[in-house]
């Protein structure tokens, strides 16, 4: 009776440590990174209805972190230091050169439309009318690593004669706004962001001289540590946030007319992935 006694009291033990680990994962925060593309307040506003929407439907608090320059949210991401991640197409495609492929769990969708443009533009008094004008003059870029504010930009100059050396000057201004405003105040000849914040500033004074091709959208995906089934629920919940009543409010406070998340894969973002290694490529 005392051996049986003994081990019924260590199962019990066992039992009771293994639920308290449960119990104090379950009570851990996620942590959702995001890249700096606004300001970090503007981004928790942004984010923080639908978190708010996710803690509500897998039960767990979310907390969200704004990395201090793409490459660290890369490397947050990258290294499983958060738990799910919000990333630009092109910075998604570093994470995996550098780190190997993560669960996506779904894009956006914008106006219907999973994929996204960019623009290239000046004052809309300037006299510079195309992409080979651009030679000689002075350009503001993004985030080095930005998708529509430096990476395919500097593509879509290459392909029309324009290389970097090529420019009179050209400076990286961290995010979209600051580009658009350091045109209109005059610092730059031309600058480049997305679609989106172009059609914000364009009655200021601006006039868009060159479109890039359609990429697939920003998307969301999760660390290779968080367990299968909390990536099920994540995944379940975001898909399904249009059919929500609060669905579009939460969608637009992310980006104006997003109308939905939608499922990708990797192999979504292969034009992408042609475009930047062409971009990097030397003159022949």
């Amino acid at each position: 009776m005392k051996i049986q006694y003994i081990i019924l009291t260590a199962l019990l033990f066992v039992l009771l440590t293994n639920q308290s680990v449960a119990d104090e994962a379950t009570d851990t925060p996620l942590i959702l990174g995001i890249h700096p593309f606004l300001s970090e307040k503007e981004l928790i506003k942004r984010f923080t209805p639908l978190t708010s929407y996710l803690e509500k439907t897998i039960h767990r608090k979310i907390q969200i972190k704004v990395a201090s320059n793409y490459q660290q949210h890369i490397s947050f991401i990258g290294q499983d230091r958060v738990d799910i991640a919000y990333l630009g197409p092109s910075i998604y495609i570093d994470m995996v050169n550098s780190y190997g492929r993560k669960p996506i769990l779904a894009r956006l969708e914008v106006n219907g439309k999973p994929y996204f443009h960019g623009k290239i533009f000046t004052q809309k008094n300037s006299s510079i009318k195309t992409l080979a004008d651009l030679k000689g003059k002075s350009i503001a870029f993004g985030d080095p690593n930005s998708t529509m504010s430096t990476r395919i930009p500097l593509w879509l100059l290459k392909q029309n004669g324009v290389e970097k050396s090529d420019l009179g000057y050209y400076q990286f201004l961290n995010n979209h706004s600051n580009v658009a405003y350091s045109v209109l105040m005059g610092d730059f000849d031309a600058g480049a962001t997305k679609e989106a914040v172009y059609n914000q500033f364009e009655s200021q004074g601006l006039r868009a001289i060159a479109t890039t091709p359609a990429i697939s959208e920003h998307l969301f995906v999760t660390s290779n540590k968080l367990d299968d089934e909390t990536v099920q629920k994540l995944k379940q919940f975001m898909l399904g946030l249009n059919l929500y009543t609060e669905g579009p409010a939460i969608l637009n406070a992310i980006k104006k007319n997003v109308t939905g998340l939608v499922s990708a894969t990797d192999d979504d973002y292969n034009n992408l992935r042609d475009i930047m290694f062409n971009a990097n490529r030397p003159k022949s």
